[in-house]
């Protein structure tokens, strides 16, 4: 039986308004694309918690020819997030109704100390597994049996969602229930979901 939802955070609580690129646009231009994917690569280990991301950020965009400050450019486009009030008010209801409400989610110290803080959602969820904490990122399984031990449940009692194949497979290979959505599939398949596991998101 279900017992806690563990949430995932870009693409199923929050969004980022125009996407990445349109984002990056004004500070690069049309290189904006080809910049964010090599500066992705560069993040990965500080998803982990084992690099310092913005050193990283700043010398990639010397590289680039970009003189505005890294701090000025990293509040631009990583602090461009706009909270889902719908998916907002399902963990809500489901904490109402006596579940368990989790965040899990891939973030370097940076974006995901804005998140803790500056967003408030350490106050709205009862455990968050940030990648750069736990010392491990999605897809690795060891994420979800990290995310398990911390929310203190067996992992069968755990739903999952996240809007990547790749991070639901590994939930599922970890032994969590596991669904992939995002935000563009409506609230109502979110719902229906939820009720196919047992969940109980009925308003009252």
């Amino acid at each position: 039986m279900i017992r806690h939802v563990l949430f995932d955070a870009d693409g199923v609580l929050q969004d980022l308004p125009g996407g990445w690129y349109a984002a990056m646009e004004p500070h690069l231009g049309e290189r904006a694309r080809e910049f964010l994917h090599q500066t992705w690569k560069d993040e990965l280990p500080a998803l982990a918690g084992q690099d310092d991301y913005l050193p990283l950020l700043a010398a990639t965009l010397v590289e680039y020819g970009v003189g505005t400050p890294v701090e000025v450019v990293y509040q631009d486009v990583w602090h461009r997030i706009v909270r889902s009030e719908e998916s907002f008010a399902i963990v809500e209801i489901l904490r109402r109704n006596g579940y368990g409400v989790h965040l899990g989610t891939n973030q370097e110290k940076y974006r995901g100390g804005h998140m803790r803080t500056a967003l408030g959602y350490d106050a709205i969820f009862d455990v968050s597994c940030y990648s750069y904490d736990l010392g491990v990122a999605k897809p690795d399984p060891a994420f979800f049996t990290e995310a398990a031990r911390r929310i203190a449940a067996a992992p069968s009692t755990i739903l999952f969602i996240d809007d990547v194949a790749a991070n639901v497979a590994a939930a599922r290979n970890a032994g969590l229930a596991a669904e992939q959505w995002e935000l563009t599939q409506g609230h109502d398949t979110l719902l229906a979901l939820l009720t196919n596991h047992g969940v109980d998101a009925a308003h009252r």
